[in-house]
């Protein structure tokens, strides 16, 4: 899991984060509960924080991680 050490996010951030996570759990059929998405929601935080800022961007990277 990552790692947030002095992070801040904004509300828009949270958004992109959501948006994103959301739909790589509704394309794979994964529970947002789950282990799966716990996962996805790190490295989501890991890729917008590489940059991947935009939902279209972030959710791309998503679908492209190695570990999920």
């Amino acid at each position: 899991m990552s790692l947030l050490v002095n992070s801040s996010f904004s509300s828009e951030d949270l958004d992109v984060l959501r948006s994103a996570l959301d739909a790589w759990c509704t394309e794979r059929r994964v529970d947002i509960k789950s282990t799966e998405a716990q996962s996805a929601a790190s490295a989501a935080l890991d890729l917008y924080q590489a940059g991947y800022t935009d939902n279209e961007k972030l959710l791309t990277a998503l679908r492209a991680h190695k570990a999920l």
